[in-house]
């Protein structure tokens, strides 16, 4: 459970807390006030370079095109550089780049072709590309030791087996990847299908990529990073720029959605309090759409859905408010915003069913996981999964390929949230604190969040790749200060 404890070492208001609360429901209707009244606490923290919120057009994150196609893949080339680019207003800040862009630009890929990617590491340290979410073999994955010494390069091959799904890039390189990741190394990987695209869901550019994060600036600009730091990352970026608007028009849009961020979790809603539509999380569509007026996002964690600005009259300015602190609600209770126009020709629409997903087998082993760090204050600064930071030397799980497994995943921590990643497979979530889930979590998953206390029960099934691979928290300084472990499929 979420105590109320919790929700104010949180920086969780008192809608907000209403909201998330009670067991198993992190998505229940908004308490009474609404997002506009949310206030996250957390006075005191730093602010870099001030910016007016919603001066700044939203970017989108360009397409990287293949350099070559052949009749079964596709073939692209990333380089890894440093790169100093505008993000706030006015100002330079050097940060860490897939091809010189921040966020790194955006593959489209398709389910069932090849995508051959020759990533080269200009920078000036080791780095590993992990594809989030992905089902790919060891050499692949771009797990936390498999890393690219400076000036060279690794080709890595996704095959794409598996349904549509918001995926997206990032560095894994062990003791390395929070800070890389927090500069700026991480990008999209929309895994389109034909199944999604006869299903007529707004599409074009009506279908928007949103990578949300924060950030710490100093007074010059630039970026600050110090581990376990989520107090000063006060200033938030969507598809890399701060506080933006965006210019809409009165229809249906699609919207991918990726929290990138190293710890900060998002509990989302629109201003007016209005519902939005989910249709796709982690791994994919989700059975059947599902309204809600709020969307939770945990790092790594994706959302997709649908908001229909036809019933907004032309002229509405639409906030997206995060209910979430810590940080002052001026900086971190605002994400983005929405200028509705004209009503425009729409013949786009949401299937009342978006997909079937498999029968669950019946599973052979059950497993236990422990997750755990060092409090606040303390004087520890590490982190655990069943009472054992991460050793590259040991194989915590060993796995009999092809079986289904059930893992029960607590977070033991007192005052700390955690989140629980698994690389190779997506699982369902059966449970969350012995209640049934909300429907925007019963579709595929790769990461799910844990408040303090909770306890959710996956299910998995290990048949396609073996090998070693990791799971871990993906609030990612969480990762880097031990809490990771190894499984081994045999």
């Amino acid at each position: 459970m979420l105590t109320r404890r919790h929700a104010i070492r949180l920086g969780l208001t008192a809608g907000a807390f209403g909201a998330v609360g009670a067991a198993g429901g992190l998505f229940q209707t908004l308490a009474a006030g609404g997002p506009a009244n949310a206030a996250p606490a957390g006075a005191g923290a730093a602010a870099g370079p001030a910016v007016t919120p919603f001066t700044v057009p939203l970017p989108v994150p360009k397409v990287l095109r293949p350099y070559r196609r052949t009749r079964s893949a596709d073939h692209y080339a990333v380089a890894m550089s440093r790169t100093s680019l505008e993000i706030l207003p006015g100002r330079r800040t050097e940060v860490l780049t897939y091809n010189g862009s921040f966020p790194g630009p955006t593959i489209r890929a398709r389910s069932g072709r090849t995508a051959v990617v020759r990533q080269i590491n200009l920078l000036d340290m080791p780095t590993s590309v992990h594809l989030h979410g992905a089902n790919n073999p060891v050499e692949s994955d771009g797990g936390m030791m498999d890393t690219i010494a400076p000036g060279r390069s690794k080709t890595y091959v996704y095959a794409n087996r598996q349904p549509g799904a918001t995926l997206w890039t990032h560095d894994h390189a062990h003791h390395m990847e929070s800070e890389h990741v927090y500069r700026g190394l991480s990008g999209l990987y929309l895994l389109g299908d034909e199944q999604e695209d006869a299903l007529g869901l707004p599409s074009g550019r009506y279908e928007v990529p949103l990578v949300l994060r924060d950030a710490h600036f100093d007074a010059s600009g630039r970026m600050v990073y110090t581990m376990d730091d989520a107090e000063n990352r006060t200033t938030i970026l969507v598809n890399g720029r701060p506080w933006p608007y965006m210019k809409v028009e009165g229809r249906k849009y699609r919207f991918r959605m990726l929290n990138s961020s190293n710890l900060r979790i998002f509990i989302l809603a629109l201003s007016d309090g209005s519902q939005v539509t989910q249709i796709g999380a982690d791994g994919g569509l989700l059975p059947a759409p599902a309204p809600t007026p709020v969307l939770v996002l945990s790092p790594g964690e994706r959302a997709d859905f649908v908001i229909d600005f036809s019933k907004y009259a032309p002229g509405t300015q639409l906030e997206l408010s995060n209910m979430l602190g810590p940080g002052p609600a001026d900086l971190v209770g605002r994400i983005m915003r929405f200028d509705v126009g004209d009503r425009t020709p729409d013949d786009s629409r949401v299937p009342d069913v978006l997909t079937t997903l498999p029968a669950l087998p019946n599973p052979t082993v059950e497993r236990t996981f422990e997750l755990q760090m060092d409090e606040p204050g303390s004087g520890g600064h590490q982190a655990y999964i069943n009472g054992r930071t991460f050793d590259a030397n040991r194989i915590d799980t060993e796995i009999k390929w092809g079986t289904t497994e059930v893992w029960t995943v607590t977070n033991a921590s007192a005052t700390v949230p955690h989140n629980f990643h698994t690389h190779l497979v997506q699982f369902r979530i059966l449970e969350r604190d012995g209640q049934p889930v909300y429907p925007a979590e019963a579709g595929l998953k790769d990461t799910v969040l844990l408040f303090p206390g909770q306890t959710v029960k996956l299910q998995m099934t290990f048949d396609t790749h073996r090998g070693v691979y990791p799971y871990h928290c993906h609030m990612i300084d969480h990762s880097a200060m031990g809490m990771m472990a190894q499984m081994k499929i045999v």
